[in-house]
C-alpha cells in the first residue's frame, strides 16, 4: 500500500516522510486547493528527502479553463521542475464533465495513474466511481475512515494531506496588513503536516496490497 501526502512546505515535506509516506505531492497554496510549487522549494525538499517527489501543476487557484498562454506557462513549469528533480506530474480527473473518458485520454497520453476522489468531495462519497476507476483514491482521507474507503474502492495507493495547525513562530505581529483573503485563515497560524497522523495512517494501512 503507497501512501501519498500532499505538501506545501519544506517543513511539511520532512514531517510526512517522518512519518512514514512513501511519496509527495508537492504543490503551493493549499488554502485554493494546491497551485504550481516553485523549482526552488522542489530544489530544497529534493536535497532533505529521499522519497519521490511528485509536483501539481496548477498555474492559478479558481477554474479549470485555462488559456493558450496559461498552458505555456504550465509546459514551461513541467519542464523546469523536471529539471529540478520532480519524480512525476500529478494529474486530476474530477473536474472535468466525463470522468471515465477522461481517464481514457490520461491512459492514451501514456500516464500511469491519476488523482480521484470520484468526482465527488470525499473519497468515501465517490468510492463507488472510484471502484469503477481503480485507481488512486484522494480526498477527505483520514486515519477513521481509510479502510472503509480502501474496501470499497478497491484501491492499492491513497492521497492524504493529514494536516494540522500550529501557531506563527514570529514575534512581533502587525494586525493592521493583511497580505491574503480576509476570509481565510490567520496569517498567524500555519497548516503543516503531522507527522504522527502520517505515521498512524501507514501503520493502518501497513501489511494491505
Amino acid at each position: 500500500m503507497i501512501v501519498e501526502v500532499c505538501v506545501d512546505s519544506v517543513e511539511s515535506a520532512i514531517n510526512a516522510e517522518k512519518g512514514g509516506a512513501h511519496r509527495l505531492e508537492l504543490c503551493s497554496n493549499l488554502v485554493e486547493g494546491g497551485t504550481t510549487p516553485s523549482v526552488g522549494m522542489l530544489k530544497v525538499i529534493k536535497q532533505l528527502v529521499r522519497i519521490p517527489v511528485f509536483v501539481m501543476i496548477r498555474p492559478r487557484g479558481g477554474d479549470f479553463f485555462y488559456s493558450d498562454h496559461e498552458l505555456q506557462v504550465m509546459k514551461e513549469d513541467i519542464l523546469s521542475l523536471k529539471d529540478a528533480g520532480a519524480n512525476g506530474i500529478v494529474f486530476a480527473i474530477d473536474m472535468t464533465s466525463d470522468i471515465y473518458a477522461a481517464l481514457e485520454d490520461v491512459i492514451c497520453l501514456g500516464c500511469e495513474r491519476v488523482l480521484t476522489s470520484g468526482g465527488e468531495s470525499s473519497s468515501l462519497e465517490g468510492s463507488p466511481v472510484i471502484r469503477r476507476l481503480r485507481e488512486k483514491a484522494s480526498g477527505g482521507i483520514m486515519e477513521g475512515n481509510v479502510l472503509r474507503i480502501l474496501d470499497e474502492t478497491g484501491s492499492h495507493e491513497i492521497h492524504a494531506s493529514l494536516r494540522h495547525t500550529r501557531e506563527s513562530r514570529m514575534i512581533y505581529r502587525n494586525t493592521s496588513v493583511n497580505m491574503g483573503a480576509s476570509y481565510g485563515p490567520s496569517e498567524y497560524s500555519v497548516r503543516v503536516t503531522d507527522k504522527d497522523r502520517v505515521q498512524g495512517l501507514v501503520q493502518i494501512t501497513k501489511g494491505l496490497l
